[in-house]
């Protein structure tokens, strides 16, 4: 029986299982419809999340990601860092910088080196979107910037960003006494967010550092969310909150972000491999 190898590489603790299409050629509706099992913790793999490397038409490579349940997401910070050092350790790059076509767009990747063993991966993550039919947000056409939500009979003040994905990002003062992991499911689905919605919830340090808990549109509670990150950043700097550059602590780690308006957000981070594998075709 065939079977494909893949690769578990992980961001902070945000992990993936890492497959090389171009070796297979399989659509994507092979990967949706196995998402959810390889995933899973118990009976699978162990992943939160599928990133699938397919041949790109502007460059040598595409980041597809398939969420845990299945659904596909547009872009994740985490995963293309991870998907750069992959290709430059199997020498499938021979530059350490390079561009990866996602579904938010080409991203350039630059591998920080000791040598030729890669230390940090920075990534230009572009502009940021902040107009709700972008995002998307239901409702006129406006910047969602400290708007409320009602989850539970609780008034959240939230700003919505687009790193190529939605995010809904909420301060707070205290993790104390919340319920964020119910909140977070709640306004992944909330009918104000078309297709869903990532959600943050931040804990201000001091303007250049933050503590966020995260909320992954199809996977739930994760250790860290790269674009997530961005978004938080991105959210703190508008609303007078945080002033760039920003070390965004997540439970997985930390990530350096720096966004000026006008311009693209950087994220810097680590991507680590974890063990290598093959699985069966079904």
């Amino acid at each position: 029986m065939s079977v494909i190898s893949f690769t578990k590489m992980q961001g902070l603790g945000n992990d993936f299982i890492v497959i090389n299409n171009i070796k297979y050629g399989l659509a994507g509706e092979y990967y949706a419809a196995r998402a959810s099992r390889l995933c899973d913790r118990h009976f699978g793999i162990g992943a939160d999340g599928l990133a699938v490397i397919e041949r790109g038409e502007k460059t040598p490579f595409y980041m597809r990601i398939f969420n845990a349940d299945g659904s596909e997401a547009e872009m994740c910070g985490n995963a293309i860092r991870c998907l750069a050092r992959y290709l430059w350790e199997r020498g499938l790059c021979e530059e350490p910088v390079f561009s990866i076509e996602t579904g938010a767009g080409l991203k350039e990747v630059s591998l920080l080196l000791q040598g030729t063993a890669v230390q940090t991966v920075k990534v230009d993550m572009g502009a940021p979107l902040l107009e709700s039919t972008a995002i998307p947000v239901s409702g006129p056409a406006r910047r969602v910037i400290n708007e409320t939500v009602r989850v539970e009979g609780e008034e959240l003040v939230f700003t919505a960003v687009s790193m190529g994905n939605p995010h809904c990002v909420i301060f707070l003062p205290s993790f104390e006494d919340i319920s964020w992991q119910r909140w977070g499911e709640m306004l992944e689905n909330n009918p104000l967010f078309p297709r869903r919605t990532n959600v943050e919830f931040v804990r201000v340090l001091n303007p250049a550092e933050v503590e966020v808990k995260v909320w992954e549109r199809g996977a739930g509670p994760t250790l860290a969310c790269g674009t997530g990150a961005c978004a938080v950043v991105v959210a703190g700097v508008i609303t007078g909150r945080l002033r760039s550059p920003v070390r965004v602590h997540l439970p997985g780690g930390a990530l350096n972000i720096s966004w000026e308006e006008g311009a693209g957000v950087t994220m810097e981070g680590p991507a680590e491999e974890v063990y290598s594998g093959n699985f069966r075709i079904e």
